[in-house]
C-alpha cells in the first residue's frame, strides 16, 4: 500500500502497523517523513546530536558545548528529541537532582549523517561565504542614473 497515496490517521494506526509502515515519500507533501525531516533540519536538533555522540551529558554541559543556544531553545530540543524517540532523559535522586541527555540506539542511527553534515559545513564555509558574497555584489544595482540595471538577463526594477 502506497502510504503517500491515501490520507491516514497515523494516531489512530496501532503500535504493530505503525512498527509496519513501509518507507515513505519524502517529496509528497503528505507523508509523515516530512516531519522528521522537520526535526532534523532544524539547527539546534543537528547539533544537540551531534554533542552526544560520543556519550551522555548533563543541560549544562551540552549548553557550553552547542555555544549560541539560550535555556529555552535547548530545552525545546530535548522535549522533541525525547518525544521522537532520539535521545532520552535520566534524572538521577540527588540533591539538587541531576539529570542526563543520551542518545538512544535510534538517535545514535544519526550521527554519522549529523557529523557528516556538520563537517560539511565546517571545510566548505568558506566556499560558501564567497558564493553568497558573489551572488549580493551581483544583485546591487550598479547602473548609472537614469538608467535601468540588469542582472542575470532580467531587468531589475528601480
Amino acid at each position: 500500500m502506497d502510504t503517500t497515496s491515501v490520507d491516514l490517521d497515523y494516531d489512530a494506526m496501532s503500535r504493530a502497523r505503525l512498527r509496519k509502515l513501509p518507507a515513505g515519500d519524502a517529496l509528497s507533501a503528505r507523508c509523515p517523513s516530512r516531519s522528521v525531516i522537520d526535526l532534523l533540519a532544524d539547527k539546534w536538533t543537528l547539533l544537540v546530536i551531534w554533542s552526544l555522540g560520543p556519550g551522555p551529558m548533563r543541560f549544562g554541559e551540552l549548553r557550553r558545548q552547542v555555544e549560541g543556544v539560550t535555556q529555552k531553545m535547548l530545552t525545546q530540543s530535548l522535549r522533541s528529541l525525547e518525544r521522537d524517540g532520539l535521545v532520552t532523559r535520566t534524572v538521577y535522586a540527588t540533591t539538587p537532582p541531576s539529570v542526563e541527555y543520551a542518545l538512544t540506539p535510534l538517535g545514535d542511527s544519526i550521527t554519522a549523517v549529523t557529523g557528516q553534515m556538520c563537517r560539511w559545513a565546517e571545510v566548505h564555509m568558506g566556499d560558501v561565504l564567497l558564493a553568497r558574497r558573489d551572488y549580493d555584489e551581483a544583485a546591487e544595482p550598479v547602473a548609472e542614473p537614469g538608467t535601468t540595471a540588469v542582472r542575470s538577463g532580467r531587468r531589475l526594477a528601480r
